[in-house]
């Protein structure tokens, strides 16, 4: 499994919403500025976000986005989903052999489990901790 640069950035800009979280809306401009991302790119990653309920837009001139829950209710599994669509390692893992076809799922099943069970609070409150190499995301 391989994860885009659209989980990568949705990501980013759940993080960058999480250490917001309560302080009003943060424009995405500032999320890609901070970042050295594109504005642009950003914004067609919050459509998604905004339709699966993980984000909330406000609109004006001092609009921006927000979360629409605590960082601690929205886990890393729900921002991929709703970037990447469903978490598969191997396509078509129906027509392996039954050994092969265990070991995917195995696969499958610790990947899924490592994303639904880190919540955007794991994310901000391990980050700048070296020491914690329990969160490494190379997937």
């Amino acid at each position: 499994m391989k994860i885009s640069t659209k989980g990568q950035y949705g990501l980013t800009i759940m993080i960058a919403l999480a250490k917001n979280y309560g302080q009003g809306p943060t424009p995405l401009k500032k999320i890609a500025k901070n970042n050295q991302l594109s504005e642009h790119y950003l914004e067609q990653l919050a459509s998604p976000l905004r339709n699966a309920g993980l984000i909330k837009s406000i609109r004006g001139a001092y609009g921006g986005y927000v979360l629409p829950r605590e960082p601690k209710e929205i886990n890393a599994g729900e921002i991929i989903r709703a970037l990447e669509g469903p978490i598969t390692v191997v396509e078509g893992i129906e027509d392996e052999e039954p050994a092969k076809q265990a070991l995917w799922l195995r696969i499958r099943d610790a990947v899924k489990g490592v994303l639904d069970h880190t919540t955007l609070e794991d994310l901000i409150t391990t980050e700048g901790d070296s020491s914690n190499d329990a969160y490494m995301f190379y997937i």
